[in-house]
């Protein structure tokens, strides 16, 4: 059962936005879509800012939610990987146009808003 089941949402973007909402969960979706399976001192260096315990979270909500599966070994030390689901890998052409959406934003709106400052 996901976290989802228990909140109530007024219409499915808001549902949308409470699985991949946030500073880091596209961040890790992005980099799992991307790169593959990690571990999580992997995703840690990918993502130097976060902090152990948001990372965490994160993961856990993410695989709440079935976005991320997470593959414990039974081997000594403990090795688990991340990995994007079959839900999680849907979300790819979305997290792609939102790349793409603020390369353009940045180039055509704030680079050009800077230059008229500075002329």
């Amino acid at each position: 059962m996901s976290r989802q089941e228990h909140m109530t949402f007024n219409c499915d973007k808001e549902l949308t936005l409470s699985v991949i909402g946030g500073k880091w969960k596209m961040l890790i979706m992005w980099h799992l879509g991307n790169q593959g399976t990690k571990r999580f001192g992997e995703l840690r260096k990918l993502i130097p800012n976060i902090t152990h315990k948001i990372l965490v979270k994160q993961l856990r909500e993410l695989e709440e939610d079935c976005i991320v599966h997470r593959e414990v070994y039974p081997v000594v030390p403990p090795k688990v990987e991340y990995s994007l689901t079959e839900h999680g890998e849907s979300l790819m052409p979305i997290l792609v146009s939102m790349y793409d959406w603020g390369r353009n934003y940045r180039k055509n709106v704030i680079e050009k808003n800077s230059e008229h400052v500075s002329q």
